[in-house]
């Protein structure tokens, strides 16, 4: 899996709603699919997503298998002031995928 892609504003006013855009690559299989062996290839999609933003939680989602490989999400959030955004997404299998970014206020 590559590194999660997210576009977000590196600076804003205080009060600006702002527009956050994420993105991972994941291949979101549904468990319905089967391999080159016949047998069922097991669910692993991203099942959650997290977005918090000085340690308070701004955004999240639970996600099904209806969504497709690659999962796009965007969202808005009105800045209150300076701070770091983290976002996490989770799979089936456990794995924690996260990033940060910092956003101005000026």
């Amino acid at each position: 899996m590559s590194k999660p892609r997210i576009k977000i504003p590196s600076s804003a006013k205080a009060g600006e709603v702002i527009e956050i855009k994420t993105l991972i690559q994941h291949t979101m299989e549904t468990g319905q699919r089967k391999g080159g062996d016949g047998k069922l290839i097991p669910r692993n999609i991203i099942n959650k997503f997290t977005a918090t933003f000085n340690g308070k939680e701004v955004f999240s989602a639970k996600i099904h298998p209806g969504i497709s490989s690659n999962p796009y999400l965007a969202f808005f959030m009105k800045v209150a002031g300076p701070g770091e955004m983290q976002f996490t997404w989770v799979d089936d299998a456990g794995k924690t995928y996260s990033d940060k970014k910092s956003i101005k206020v000026g």
